[in-house]
């Protein structure tokens, strides 16, 4: 298991690192559906450009959905304002408090890719002093501070910069010497390493799974349309997502989190029951939780009208949708519990 974390573990940082805010997440996919391939598994689209992968099981006629999503938090330009600076309009569901100062790019669409950081209207306390500290920050009090030689609109639109380009946010990848993993886009690119590792784990072992299994990697999760499509004879849905560190939850950094109820719908009490089972018997770390303004592509999925059981699991993470942070051990746990009931 030591060297399929080391895998998941350096694939996790690699596709942390493409950036792919939810509507702009072509590169990622194509190194994504170049991995799947290069381990020996044949890849699908759907029109939507969600990638799948059909493993042949044991079971040929109850069918398991695995997904994860590549989508991330991000924005996208909504106006170029007078002073040369970029307004943006927010992809998915955060605080701009938890971005400021943050380096981003700008992803122009002739390919071009110019550097920034964002930075609120008021930034400086030797000019504007107090409003620094008290400036609530806003859509419209916070902007993008371009790395170029720019102070008017006509300035910035010669670079090649416009509305409608997407920005993507600086992750900050690390793994200290005692196993914790910080980086921003812990959701869900932790969840697209695991389906990865298992499937490495899979095709070194020769093993045939349990049941056939659908590995997914659905790209809109964070806009709230991700899972579109239900393979034949699929009758589970199981979403690898994070599960949230923090006060009043029973979420930690080391455990596998199974979420018992999110936002939108309590998941299936059987399903969840046969999984916190399985880390009961195999001694997997694990919680079972409940989840505040939160979705998965699970959820997400069944409301949109897909006909099939549903469960979400995932590492615990601390300081969600901000600048996140969890345990390789969580990450282990994880996969563990995917290992055992799939596989």
């Amino acid at each position: 298991m030591d060297q399929i974390m080391k895998y998941t573990l350096d694939f996790m940082e690699e596709i942390v690192n493409i950036p792919s805010p939810g509507g702009f997440t072509d590169e990622s996919m194509e190194r994504i559906d170049k991995e799947f391939k290069d381990l020996g598994f044949e890849t699908s689209m759907s029109n939507k450009k969600s990638l799948y992968v059909k493993v042949d099981g044991q079971d040929k006629e109850n069918h398991k959905l695995v997904v994860g999503h590549v989508d991330t938090l991000g924005a996208i330009i909504k106006e170029v304002k007078p002073n040369g600076r970029l307004l943006l309009a927010q992809i998915g569901g955060f605080s701009w408090n938890s971005l400021e100062g943050e380096n981003v790019i700008i992803h122009c669409d002739d390919g071009k890719r110019i550097t920034g950081s964002i930075m609120p209207v008021k930034s400086s306390i030797h000019i504007d002093s107090e409003e620094v500290r008290t400036m609530l920050r806003t859509d419209e009090t916070v902007e993008v501070r371009i790395d170029e030689f720019t102070n008017s609109k006509e300035e910035t639109l010669a670079l090649g910069i416009d509305v409608g380009d997407f920005v993507s946010f600086e992750p900050r990848f690390m793994i200290t010497e005692n196993g914790f993993i910080k980086t921003r886009h812990i959701d869900d690119k932790s969840a697209v390493a695991i389906i990865l590792g298992m499937c490495k784990y899979i095709k070194e072992n020769n093993i045939t799974p349990k049941y056939t299994i659908h590995f997914n990697i659905s790209n809109y999760e964070e806009i709230g349309h991700g899972v579109a499509y239900l393979p034949e004879k699929t009758d589970e849905i199981i979403a690898i997502d994070i599960g949230p560190v923090g006060p009043r939850q029973k979420c930690t950094e080391t455990a596998v989190c199974i979420c018992a109820k999110d936002s939108r719908t309590p998941y299936d009490y059987g399903f969840r029951k046969k999984l916190a089972e399985i880390c009961k018997e195999k001694e997997i770390e694990y919680v079972v939780d409940v989840y505040n303004r939160y979705g998965s592509d699970a959820s997400i999925g069944v409301l949109q009208g897909l006909d099939a059981n549903f469960a979400c699991v995932g590492p615990g993470v601390d300081s969600t949708h901000h600048y996140e942070r969890t345990h390789v051990r969580a990450v282990e746990n994880t996969m563990k519990l995917l290992i055992e009931y799939l596989v």
